[in-house]
């Protein structure tokens, strides 16, 4: 394997023979680029179906209220459902262990003032569950807890970026806040996935802000997890049962579908699972036919080269070469360019991903790319077939006797 001898004779032929060496080398390197891109751009349609969800729990559940379009129970349409504390309660009682983590909300509008700094900021008042339904993640500090809740703290878990426009230099754990008029104390800062927007919210305690500004119990959204261990028929079966047993308990009609809205994220979950299967089968045909075009490709090209060279065979037998060295000189010479091929198609793939991928953002193919092991794997196959490809003819050539290989045209 590590014969200087046998190395310089391929490098050598490899170098005689520039043509047949390009065109063995292209029909590699074209099948590899066609791979790394046909999978990167796969990989960048999923990373769009992800990002979709990253903000929110992939099992969450929201209710909202709104205004009844149809008459029921002989109760006019116009009505406005308005939700409170004891419905999120009852949620939780009527549903137990099919719910995993719940929360109110309340949305605010505030001026917030910290020293000579001021800006406009949207505040959600929510339950400690909030968190996990978000996917907030606190950086410093804590979030809002059920001492909170219960005692009606005025404390506040601030946004990143909230922090980074008020605070300046210093930070805003342990300071005080003023929110239109009301001094809050800061308790955490978070960040969150969702981008700029998420990070300049403020969280507050739903029992503070029902206490401060409206002095009742309404809330204005109900959120939920469904239990993860579900699946998504029966987290889409439990959602409908949710919905039904809200319109029964507001006189809802049925087939009202404005009062009590119900959005399941299991819905979506599940057509986006549906249309990635699909297109992971759509891409594995077409990748398995651009390996097996490159397959063909390489083993005409290999029984080409064993045919041009059967004098050359002849002559090497005539001077003693053995079958087994004959066919060796031959397969390394075909390994070797297909593992360069390889490697540049690789390149020339991963290149262009990395050049024209924030360009298709708009084209909904998020950070598109392809996995190193998964080309690498391609590239093995390739070269596995080149081998058995040119072995077969080899092995034939090298069979043949010198006098009849040398007169062959």
């Amino acid at each position: 394997m590590f014969d200087k001898d046998l190395w310089r004779e391929i490098f050598q032929s490899i170098n005689k023979n520039k043509t047949r060496t390009l065109l063995s080398g292209f029909t590699v390197s074209f099948a590899i680029l066609l791979f790394a891109l046909l999978f990167g751009i796969t990989n960048g349609l999923l990373n769009t179906f992800d990002s979709a969800f990253v903000d929110d729990a992939k099992n969450s559940i929201f209710i909202q209220s709104g205004k009844t379009s149809k008459a029921s129970n002989g109760l006019q349409a116009g009505r406005q459902i308005q939700f409170e504390n004891k419905d999120q309660e009852w949620i939780e009682k009527e549903f137990g262990d099919k719910v995993q983590y719940i929360t109110s909300r309340i949305y605010l509008n505030v001026t917030a003032i910290y020293k000579n700094e001021k800006n406009s900021y949207s505040v959600r008042a929510v339950n400690p569950d909030h968190q996990y339904l978000e996917n907030t993640k606190v950086n410093y500090g804590r979030y809002i807890n059920q001492s909170d809740i219960k005692n009606k703290t005025k404390v506040v878990v601030i946004g990143r970026l909230v922090e980074e426009d008020l605070f300046l230099k210093t930070t805003a754990i342990g300071k005080y806040i003023n929110l239109n008029g009301i001094q809050y104390k800061v308790v955490g800062i978070f960040s969150d996935d969702g981008g700029d927007n998420e990070e300049r919210l403020i969280y507050m305690p739903v029992s503070t802000a029902q206490q401060i500004y409206g002095n009742n119990d309404h809330i204005d959204q109900i959120n939920l997890t469904y239990n993860p261990d579900m699946n998504f028929d029966s987290a889409i079966s439990f959602s409908n049962l949710l919905t039904k047993k809200l319109k029964d308990r507001f006189s809802v009609s049925q087939s009202d579908q404005r009062a009590i809205r119900v959005r399941n994220l299991a819905n979506e979950s599940k057509a986006v699972d549906q249309m990635t299967f699909v297109l992971g089968i759509l891409v594995l045909i077409i990748g398995f036919g651009t390996l097996i075009a490159g397959i063909v490709g390489i083993s005409n090209i290999m029984i080409f080269i064993v045919k041009e060279r059967t004098k050359e065979i002849g002559i090497r037998k005539a001077l003693g070469a053995s079958p087994k060295s004959i066919v060796l000189i031959i397969l390394m010479e075909s390994i070797l360019i297909t593992i360069i091929a390889g490697f540049v198609g690789l390149l020339l793939g991963m290149g262009i991903l990395e050049l024209v991928g924030p360009s298709l953002e708009q084209y909904f193919i998020k950070d598109p790319y392809v996995s190193l092991n998964l080309v690498i794997g391609a590239t093995i196959t390739l070269i596995i077939a080149g081998g058995l490809a040119g072995y077969l003819p080899a092995k034939k050539a090298s069979r043949i006797k010198p006098i009849v290989a040398l007169r062959n045209d």
